[in-house]
């Protein structure tokens, strides 16, 4: 191999990797030893063989050699760059005495693909054992690693023993292996690191190199599109490439047993893989160890939204009239928030931002994208927004080599198996009963939320600043014999004890109310500041979902912030019945908001020659309620408020629901003139504007609040 060779090929795909869209996230860096260490992966596309070498390179620093499918070498353009970047085929004669010289010197590093081929169809386990299915035939993977790992361990500890006793061996040793650095070779050990590569979406779709293919082949067959289809989606679509390194595999323990302690200390000239009994010991530790890298490696699996899906509608119980779309997106959130907790398993970074999209609007097109494509490779149908599944798509085998067009959801639910706890868990998950499911998440969602607001005032608590827990501590109040439930949203650098007598009066007049803590408020301004405005949005929606698994009806409504809050939702859920909202900001007459822009360029600027101590960060806040609101308002908390009404307001016109907005005319606060601009631009047919004449900003709070109060709900009852 020409070094140079190697470092022109690996800089030839860096260059070719900044086309690419994919998404590379490396973990486990930690994990890689120094000295000769074999690699195990598993095997889904061909171009594994070339950007896991780039990659492993760029961490260590050394050679990465890898061996490859011999069928790639027959394609002439291939074959000089998957030389050079340090590929050898499966079937070349020198490849085991190659191996072992360059990984005993430790200068090189080697990639093995234990399963022996790409495993497209994802089916690694059969009766609890892993086993590969390729065109009917079934067999386990390979042991190869386990073999050279074993083979170069041995002959390292046997140069170190006939150094030691003075044997000619030694000599002949090192010049068999052509060793230039013996005592390199002595201090180090060989391990094995297994390796996971996951990919999210792993979905096959039309991309650059398919239209390729079908310009210049006339008619190519279903692998080879199969192929493209794969492996271009994964180079040219914003495909999530999670490499995961698990913790090395020592081999030098295996050395122990008695028959191959004496071959280590005998002076004749032996043949390690000639002599049968080391054959056959070597032949049974290799098999433990195939075990034990295999199991690392799918143990790692990065699970992501298709793999919890996919397990989820395979274990769904089969209903005549079909699977409730609802219940199934609970299923898949309550398996999300399982697997976050647990602290068990690797998951997609995507899991450990909140979830509650997926119950919502799914605005980030989890369910809809994966619902097509079950749609697409008839899976499912949906009809009267229910899944109707064909589970023999579950359980006829498809042709393996076009298995990843044909059926991805198959593909996707068996890389769940290997890791068995898990998909016995979505098993058991998704045959869980409608109303346990409904109390489950609500559940898990109530218990989140004490969860952040204790972690929130632990981690930003100041003392003579920050609030009783109790200010901030959501208030949910529950009516056996409700009306409708109400979701009352708190102001900005307020909290939800800025709602509570508005809250005990809906209350008594048989209403369930929930008043949630927006993230950033009843802590500390530190914390506002750090907060974007979608997190308000997040926190609206959980508590949203916790009435709509409490009560049957449910009005939104909220005040200041909360009430533009409380808008922005409408926008979005069908199953509101009626909105109001108080004082909602369309602008702020607070001065301080129109030197935000300025003050933002001169934070950027101190920041820059890191004089943080000169920026000015906070300005000072004069409350009406001192008890309930902070005292300092951050400046950028103020660019977050702005930002959500310039995403609400092209919004208000697709607002269809009953609303009714209640201004104060003297609001020192909030323009009156904006509220009047807000309320005209709202898109429903039955829409009210009540205009109070107070001189405050806070009309829910103090003196003359009942006929607020009475007014409010006198709106909300004609509509439930």
């Amino acid at each position: 191999m020409n070094r140079f060779a190697f470092e022109l090929s690996s800089y030839t795909l860096k260059t070719f990797s900044g086309f690419s869209k994919a998404n590379v996230n490396i973990s486990g860096k930690e994990h890689i030893p120094d000295g000769s260490v074999i690699f195990t992966a598993n095997h889904f596309t061909r171009i594994e063989t070339i950007f896991l070498p780039y990659h492993i390179h760029s961490i260590s620093k050394k050679e990465v050699w890898s061996l490859a499918a011999a069928e790639l070498f027959d394609v002439s353009f291939l074959q000089g760059f998957l030389k050079n970047l340090g590929a050898v085929s499966t079937k070349d004669p020198n490849r085991d005495k190659l191996i072992l010289k360059t990984l005993l010197s430790g200068d090189i590093q080697w990639i093995i693909f234990p399963e022996g081929m790409m495993v497209k169809n994802k089916k690694l386990i059969k009766k609890d054992q892993f086993a590969l299915t390729d065109d009917g035939s079934v067999r386990r993977p390979h042991t190869g690693a386990a073999i050279v790992a074993l083979r170069c361990e041995f002959y390292r500890e046997r140069l170190r023993r006939m150094r030691d006793m003075g044997e000619p061996e030694f000599d002949r040793l090192v010049k068999e292996f052509e060793i230039e650095n013996i005592d390199q070779v002595l201090a180090q050990e060989t391990s094995i690191v297994p390796v996971n590569i996951t990919y999210y979406p792993a979905s096959p779709k039309e991309n650059i190199l398919s239209k390729i293919g079908q310009i210049l082949m006339k008619d190519p067959s279903q692998r080879v599109m199969d192929e493209l289809m794969t492996e271009g989606s994964m180079l040219f679509s914003d495909v999530d490439i999670t490499i995961r390194f698990g913790e090395p595999i020592d081999i030098k323990k295996y050395l122990k047993d008695p028959y191959i302690e004496s071959m280590l200390t005998v002076k004749r000239k032996i043949k390690f893989d000639d002599d049968l009994s080391s054959k056959q010991i070597v032949g049974e530790f290799s098999i433990d160890i195939m075990q034990n890298y295999m199991s690392a490696v799918y143990a790692m699996t990065s699970f992501n939204y298709d793999h919890v899906f996919a397990c989820i509608l395979k274990h769904f119980p089969y209903r005549r009239d079909g699977i409730n779309i609802y219940e199934f997106k609970c299923k898949v959130y309550y398996a999300i928030a399982w697997l976050v907790y647990s602290r068990t398993y690797f998951v997609s970074n995507n899991f450990h931002e909140n979830q509650i999209h997926l119950l919502t609007d799914d605005r980030f097109k989890r369910f809809e994208d994966f619902l097509t494509m079950a749609v697409n490779t008839k899976v499912i149908e949906i009809h009267d927004g229910k899944i109707f599944k064909d589970q023999t798509r579950f359980m006829i085998k498809s042709d393996f080599h076009t298995i990843r067009i044909e059926n991805p959801i198959l593909v996707m639910a068996n890389e769940v198996e290997p890791v068995k706890e898990v998909e016995d868990y979505l098993k058991k998950i998704a045959q869980k009963p409608y109303g346990e499911i409904i109390r489950k998440v609500k559940n898990r969602i109530n218990e989140k939320i004490e969860v952040d607001f204790a972690q929130d005032y632990n981690t930003y608590y100041l003392e003579d600043e920050s609030k009783k827990k109790r200010v901030g501590r959501p208030i949910f109040l529950k009516h056996d014999n409700e009306i409708a439930g109400v979701l009352l949203i708190h102001g900005y650098m307020a909290a939800p004890r800025e709602m509570k007598a508005f809250a005990q009066y809906l209350h008594e007049k048989s209403f369930t109310v929930y008043v949630p803590r927006l993230k950033g408020h009843g802590t500390a301004p530190e914390d506002l500041a750090k907060t974007k405005y979608d997190q308000w949005i997040e926190s609206v929606e959980e508590a949203f979902i916790v009435l709509r698994h409490s009560c049957k009806k449910v009005i939104v409504g909220g005040f200041s912030t909360g009430a533009g809050l409380a808008l922005e939702l409408s926008t979005r859920m069908d199953d509101i019945q009626a909105v109001f909202a108080v004082a909602p900001p369309m602008r702020l007459q607070d001065l301080g908001s129109y030197f935000v822009p300025a003050i933002n360029t001169w934070n950027s600027m101190i920041k820059m020659i890191h004089l943080d101590t000169i920026a000015k960060e906070f300005i000072k806040n004069s409350p009406e309620n001192p008890h309930i609101n902070y005292i300092r308002n951050p400046i950028a908390g103020i660019h977050q408020l702005e930002n959500l009404m310039q995403f609400l307001e092209p919004k208000l016109k697709t607002i269809k629901k009953p609303t009714v907005v209640v201004q104060s005319r003297k609001d020192p606060v909030v323009n009156p003139k904006g509220t009047f601009k807000l309320f005209n631009r709202l898109g429903s047919k039955f829409k009210e504007y009540y205009i109070f004449d107070y001189d405050r900003h806070g009309i829910l709070i103090g003196e003359d609040v009942k006929r607020i109060y009475e007014s409010i709900e006198n709106f909300i009852k004609k509509w439930i």
